[in-house]
Formats: structure tokens, sequence, C-alpha cells
């Protein structure tokens, strides 16, 4: 229970309660009283115990999880003794195995095990008065769902005896109960609509979605953030129009994403979506790669080809980084945007282009126009719709959906499965700077796929390849030996214990470095170092000797 307990921490300046990497809640038992009670009011007594069980159920299974990550080498019985632990941690019951046999690799398991002093039973006695039957729907649920994370197969819990002062389960493998006995008790794992209304709602909402004119869906952007609300409500009012867009923000905020969207929901959604980077492309390249060549405009243009305005004909021109477009290039988009036509190099004939032109930059474009880098003219063609992509860490309330979207795209490519990130991980992802913004949280999701077990979750140490200075403050709270919240003095000891592991330091080893600093606290007064080491001076005295005989 201890090694357990040590992993529960209490974050005063934070407000978050951490067990291993999950964050937890302290919830008045009271107000599960009610909630349960308004459960049974408004679903009836046998939806409510379906929610409860699953409710338990996914609990379970979070905290199987845990222990997996946190014991990776724990034998079977050790893997199976820590859900009865948890469960008594959490505050849910005294749990008292009467006998449990495991083997997971040969997949048997059986256990009788009793609730002492079961919370859940307390809440519904006090609601609904002594009923007979099972009322630990949620541990149930509970103890269903744990087991079955650790087996790695649904294993059914039902619950024989229910009283105030002892609760009584028997569980094994489904696969190994009496179908008969078990159907009953496995509608309540099964989802289960919870009225006609709901029904009709449902309804409804379909209708409503495809009555929604699919010209303002952002595609496959992903975001709830006011930034990135009013982003996309600009870009969905321009894509009714064919007015040239400027997207500005930071450099990986997104901004081909928001012009790829903007490009699917316009009515140029058929025709091609072009992307040039005018950064990337050296400046003698550009001019041919922008406006096309004429064979024999120089030396090597043996054919004549045309360029990314030409191939874009009809739809849209992304031009990232325009704001690193050489002077010559920017009369020459200058005249298209104005007139609508081009010259390839070596050309003298015009060719009309229907472009519709969406550019971005991140770096000040006003100040690039007061400083003669960017003509006046050309800034005023561009900045009819200017449209600026908010940075990450102002639009933090997108992060999950941005995760959720990159681990399905990256756990696809590598064919497994993630269960997402800690609590604690989407924290750290949440409090991170993001100077890189979307592109390094892909990065680092991507990172984290490959390091996640299969069919596991992602934790903070997968995601950084520096660990990143995620605030945990000094008055972290632990609960030591008689549950009393108290100060986390385990984390230097644990972190001493990492380093001498690391250093391969022996006990002989770890011990003759507590006594050589003692003596060195001390100014080499063996009495006062034996008396901070806790032992006599004899002791010390002979631990010195024979220390200083094993190094001869």
């Amino acid at each position: 229970m201890d090694n357990l307990a040590a992993r529960l921490k209490f974050s005063f300046p934070t407000g978050h309660i951490w067990l291993g990497e999950e964050r937890m809640i302290l919830l008045h038992r009271a107000a599960f009283g009610s909630f349960r009670k308004e459960l049974v009011s408004t679903l009836g007594m046998e939806r409510a115990r379906g929610v409860l069980t699953r409710m338990g159920f996914a609990a379970g299974g979070r905290d199987a999880e845990l222990v997996r990550s946190l014991y990776p080498n724990a034998s079977d019985a050790e893997l199976i003794r820590n859900g009865p632990l948890l469960h008594t941690l959490e505050g849910i019951a005294k749990v008292e195995p009467v006998r449990i046999d495991v083997d997971i690799a040969q997949g048997h398991f059986f256990a009788d095990v009793n609730w002492l002093h079961s919370f859940e039973r307390g809440v519904h006695q006090q609601i609904f008065g002594i009923e007979d039957g099972s009322c630990c729907w949620m541990q149930v649920g509970y103890a269903c769902g744990y087991i079955s994370g650790i087996m790695r197969r649904f294993t059914l819990f039902e619950e024989v005896e229910c009283s105030l002062e002892k609760c009584r389960i028997v569980g094994r493998p489904i696969d190994q109960s009496d179908a008969a006995q078990a159907e009953p008790l496995l509608r309540y794992f099964r989802a289960d609509p919870v009225a006609d209304q709901l029904l009709e709602l449902q309804h409804q909402v379909e209708t409503l979605r495809y009555s929604i004119d699919e010209s303002t869906e952002p595609g496959d952007l992903v975001g709830t953030s006011a930034a990135f609300r009013d982003a996309w409500g600009l870009l969905s009012k321009a894509a009714k129009s064919q007015v040239t867009v400027l997207l500005l923000g930071e450099t990986g905020v997104g901004k081909e994403m928001f012009a790829r969207a903007l490009h699917k929901v316009s009515s140029r959604s058929n025709a091609p979506f072009v992307a040039v980077n005018c950064g990337a492309l050296p400046e003698q390249l550009l001019e041919a790669e922008l406006f096309g060549v004429q064979q024999g405009a120089y030396t090597g243009a043996q054919q004549s080809r045309p360029g990314r305005f030409e191939r874009a004909h009809g739809g849209t021109l992304f031009l990232d980084e325009v704001g690193e477009l050489s002077p010559s290039a920017q009369t020459k988009l200058l005249r298209v945007l104005q007139e609508g036509e081009l010259e390839r190099l070596g050309d003298t004939r015009s060719r009309k282009i229907d472009v519709r032109v969406v550019a971005a930059t991140n770096i000040d474009i006003d100040a690039a126009v007061r400083d003669g880098r960017f003509r006046r003219d050309l800034f005023y063609r561009l900045n009819v719709f200017p449209v600026t992509i908010a940075p990450l860490r102002e639009r933090v309330e997108d992060i999950p959906l941005l995760v959720a979207r990159f681990i399905d795209k990256y756990a696809a490519r590598e064919g497994k499965r993630v269960r997402g990130v800690t609590d604690k991980a989407m924290e750290a992802l949440r409090a991170h700077a993001w100077p890189g913004n979307v592109r390094e949280l892909e990065n680092v999701v991507e990172r984290g796929v490959l390091l996640a077990p299969a069919d596991g979750q992602i934790d903070v140490g997968m995601l950084f390849a520096v660990a990143p200075s995620v605030e945990e403050d000094a008055a972290d709270r632990g609960v030591d030996r008689r549950g009393n919240i108290a100060a986390r003095k385990a984390d230097p000891v644990e972190r001493f214990i990492a380093h001498c592991a690391a250093e391969g330091l022996g006990l002989a080893d770890v011990e003759q470095l507590l006594v050589d600093a003692a003596l060195a606290r001390c100014d080499n007064n063996v009495s006062a170092a034996a008396r901070e080491l806790g032992m006599t001076r004899p002791q010390l005295r002979y631990r010195l000797k024979h220390g200083r005989r094993e190094d001869g």
C-alpha cells in the first residue's frame, strides 16, 4: 500500500490530484448520492445501474493500465493484488480477498472477495432504504474493468452478498462463466439508449446536420477555441467570394491547412489547389516556378513548361512566405493580381489566368513595407482580406482535438492502437509554450505514438526528447503512513535512488557515500557522524574499518 500511496500527489498551487499520471478528484459522498438519485429518477433503476456499472468499468480499466505501466515486471499475483489496494486507497471499500487463483498466460482467473464498509452500499441505503440484491453497481463495474484490463480478456463479477457490514463478489472470465447466469448481468455493460426522447432528438440533430450548408464546414481543420472560431468565421465568409486572402501568423500555426480548408469550401473546390513556398526556392528559380518558362529562355530550358499559376488555373494558388519574394517577382505578381494575366520567362505573349490567390507570411509585413523590402502597392493588393491565425499557446483548448487527430494519423501509419495520452501528459501539452506551434505539436505526438506501448497510452516521458519544465510545485503533498497529507519528502530520495541505479552503485557503495557525507558534515568527528547516521560510535568504527579493508 505504501508504494501505491507514494504515487498519490496533491498539488495545492495548481489544484491537481495525481495518481501516477492520472488526474483524480475528491468527490463528496453526498454529491455522488445526489447524482445516483438523479440517475434513478430520470432513467429508472435498471438504466441507472447500467450507467454506473459502465462508469466503474471505465475507471477499473484505467487503473489496470496505470498498474501495468507502474509495475511492468510484476508477477500475476502482484498485478491482481494492486486492484484491491487501489480500491482501498481511493476510498471505495476495504477489500478482503477470500480466494484468488490467477494464471494470466493460461487465461485462468477466479476470485472470491469481500468488501467491507462499501461506500456505495451506504449511499444507496441512505437514499432508497434497505433493499435486497446488489447495490454496489459501480464497484462491480470497477472490478470487471480492472481484472479485464489485467487479464486482457473480459472478466465478469457478480455481487452475491450486499449489506452495510460486508459485500461479497465472485468473478471469472466470461468464457468460464455459466451463460444463463451471465446474460442478465451482461446487459449492464451494453450501451443503452436512454429514452425515446433522446432518439427523437438524435434524429432531429441528424436532420439539422444535413441541412447545414457544407460550404461552412472547416474540412480537415479541428478546433473549438474562440481564436480558431474567429479565424474560420472570417475564412468561411471569404470562401463565398473571389477575394484575395492574406493569412498572417507565426511559423507552424497551420496557415496552409487553413488555405486548403478555404479552397475545399469555395466554389473552386473541384479545381486544383497548388501550394508553393516562396522562401524555399532559390531566387533564380522562383520566377520560373511561379510564372513558367518558354523554351530557350535560358540555357537548359529545352522545352516550355507552365508555372504554378497556370497549374492552378480555375483553382487556388497558395503563396507561403510571400514576404520572401524578390523585387522582380513582386512586380510580376502585382501584374497578375491587377490584370489577371502573366508572361512566362522568355516569352512575350500574355496568358489569361483565373486564379484565386491566398498568400501567407510569418514576418511583420507592415515593417517590410516601411523598410522598402516589400512593394506597398502589392501589399495593398494582398491585404484585401487579412486573417490572423493565432499561435497555439493562445488556443490551448484546441490541443486535445489536435492531439487526437495526430494520434489517429500516426497510429494508423504505424499499424498500432494507442489509447490517447495520460492526464499528466495532457497537462504537460497544455502547459508547453509551443514555439513551433501546431507543427511542433504534431512532431511531439508522432514521437509519442512511436514510443507508446501497443494498446497503451502516451505518457509525459514519451512526448519530449528533452523533458519539459512542467511546473510541479515544491508544495506538492503525498500521503504518509497514517493517511495524513504530508510534504512530499520522497522526491529527493527517489532522485538519489535513480542516480545510484544509473551509475550502477551497489549497496556497499551507497553505504560508503552516506558515511563519507556524514563525516564531511561533522568535520570527521566519528561520534557526531554516528549520531547523524543513527548508529553507535563502535558500529561506525567497524564500518570504517571494514570499508578500508575491502578497499585494500
